[in-house]
């Protein structure tokens, strides 16, 4: 059974005081609050701007052994380099900055615009500058990455085939196993009837030794929720 990984994309939400946060609760004990409930965050704002590595340092104290962040990879490696050549610089800096962090470096994701159809060499050329011990996943949203090659090129490399679950099933990642840990992102607001059972079980179901799984912010504080719900069905 995969040790299993719970969280949120994020943590930093005034909009969750009231639901998940104590309406007190002042802004700067938030990560703490968060890390004494689960174990891993999706830092998704990485995509935008890398944290300093005093402000990582930082985030680390405020968490206990154990806990992982995952980093969402900047833009001008998904996007504008579109994983060619040119993201070598950008990413050997994502990298080396966020080591920081040390064992509480989670996987970190790519995640790849829509727009962006495959292109198995340079794939591969891509997963080549990673270095070995780095838990690359990679959230492919155009339909021509759902392709053997592609899974095959992943696995070669321990990388792993995120799942994405937004409802739209042409253009939502399969359930593909390329690597011995697992990624996915719950993306829907709620997830009525069995649905949430569904994806517990099936996640359970593959043959993996880590599986990080996080569910969408929301202003309601669903996340949250959610997350604690696919936890206990996990464990049960």
């Amino acid at each position: 059974m995969a040790v299993v990984h719970v969280g949120t994309s994020g943590w930093s939400y005034r909009e969750w005081k009231g639901s998940f946060y104590p309406a007190d609760l002042k802004n700067h004990q938030m990560l703490a609050y968060y890390g004494e409930r689960f174990d891993s965050v999706e830092v998704n704002n990485t995509y935008y701007r890398l944290p300093t590595r005093e402000v990582l340092e930082g985030w680390a104290t405020q968490v206990p052994a154990g806990f992982s962040f995952v980093v969402k990879a900047s833009r001008h490696i998904t996007h504008r380099a579109k994983l060619s050549i040119e993201a070598a610089d950008p990413l050997a800096y994502l990298l080396e900055t966020c080591n920081v962090l040390g064992d509480k470096l989670g996987p970190v994701l790519f995640q790849t615009p829509p727009w962006l159809k495959c292109d198995l060499p340079v794939l591969r050329d891509f997963l080549a500058l990673i270095p070995s011990g780095v838990r690359a996943a990679f959230e492919f949203r155009n339909s021509t990455w759902f392709d053997d090659r592609v899974y095959t090129a992943l696995a070669e490399s321990n990388a792993a085939l995120a799942v994405a679950d937004t409802g739209d099933e042409l253009r939502d990642p399969p359930l593909v196993r390329t690597a011995d840990w697992g990624y996915a992102r719950l993306r829907r607001s709620e997830y009525r009837g069995e649905l949430l059972k569904q994806w517990a079980d099936g996640l359970s179901d593959v043959s993996w030794d880590y599986l990080w799984v996080f569910f969408k912010h929301d202003d309601g504080g669903a996340g949250p929720r959610l997350a604690a719900q696919f936890r206990a069905l996990t464990q049960a």
